[in-house]
């Protein structure tokens, strides 16, 4: 009997289709933005391969998603648009998509600020908008007086505080919320100006614990624009790393205060959440230097619960005294 040839040409394409398949199942899945295949599990093997690429379902269904996700939040609308603003938030997006450890929502603007749906111009809730409970970790690099409702205000404190999410701040973030007191109490500083302007100084690392600071020596050269802070108690943050200005001139008008101690970078709980500020940043290029990668990246994942500290408050330690070294 002659075999029609129709159906020898699907046999042929069924066979061709599953030593295909299991040639697949034993390969890892190619790198790359437009790969989308998946890894056993429907997880992703590596870098290089965004969530939204790979076919993460949680992205369309609300389902929970494989990895962390960061809201990298940098509205300048009330103030100025600082110079490092779009370099910072594209770094912190390409470190968790290298990496694999988290995926970043990168926006201008605050509508996003808030736990209740997002809506458009015509009232109605928008396709696929996200709102703060989607989120793991706010990165915010915003600038001075945003505009949010009370509303926004009070979803925010409670995302942090009640939620347990993590909340890190980059330099001109700093400057942020003035006239709003409990943001202030929720980063623990505030800017008082930049004395010193961009300046080469040393900075000490006050604890060489902390994730990200392992590979730093005790006492480095940096350039920044060296912030000085207020309404700042080191019984209630932890110290990680702050200005010498055992070498500056402290009698030029703007240095507020003379005892010495200057912090750059520390860590502290409000509430449930963990808060991570660095003043470190002013510059574009300062976000290519891979120690203030480290340090940021390192800091995000400490936010997120992904890794420990210990971030008991400690007085400032005495000139004299060394810090000791990681063991």
């Amino acid at each position: 009997m002659r075999i029609p040839r129709s159906v020898v040409s699907a046999v042929f394409l069924c066979l061709a289709l599953g030593l295909a398949s299991a040639q697949d199942a034993t390969q890892t899945p190619r790198q790359g933005s437009a790969d989308l295949g998946l890894g056993p599990g429907g997880v992703r093997l590596g870098p290089g391969m965004s969530a939204a690429t790979v076919g993460d379902e949680s992205y369309h269904t609300g389902a929970i998603p494989r990895r962390k996700r960061i809201l990298a939040w940098g509205d300048v609308s009330e103030g100025y648009q600082h110079d490092s603003v779009s370099h910072a938030l594209a770094t912190i997006e390409r470190l968790g998509y290298e990496t694999g450890a988290y995926d970043t929502f990168i926006h201008t603007d605050s509508q996003l600020i808030t736990k209740h749906p997002v809506l458009g111009s015509d009232g109605k809730p928008l396709l696929y908008a996200k709102n703060l409970n989607d989120f793991d970790l706010i990165f915010f690099f915003g600038v001075r007086e945003i505009n949010l409702t009370p509303q926004q205000k009070a979803d925010l404190l409670a995302f942090v505080h009640d939620d347990g999410k993590g909340f890190i701040v980059a330099h001109a973030g700093l400057t942020a919320f003035f006239s709003w007191p409990e943001f202030g109490e929720m980063i623990g500083g505030r800017f008082d100006e930049h004395p010193w302007g961009i300046i080469r100084a040393p900075l000490i690392v006050e604890d060489p614990s902390f994730p990200g600071m392992s590979h730093l020596p005790p006492s480095f050269d940096h350039v920044d624009e060296m912030y000085q802070v207020k309404n700042f108690s080191r019984e209630k943050s932890h110290v990680i790393l702050r200005l010498d200005v055992s070498h500056l001139d402290m009698k030029i008008p703007l240095v507020h205060h003379q005892d010495q101690d200057f912090p750059l970078a520390w860590a502290k709980m409000y509430g449930k959440g963990r808060v991570y500020v660095s003043a470190l940043g002013h510059d574009p290029s300062t976000w290519d230097d891979r120690a203030v990668e480290e340090m940021y990246y390192e800091g995000i994942r400490w936010a997120l619960g992904l890794t420990d500290a210990d971030i008991t408050p400690k007085a400032m330690p005495p000139a004299n005294q060394e810090i000791p070294s990681k063991p």
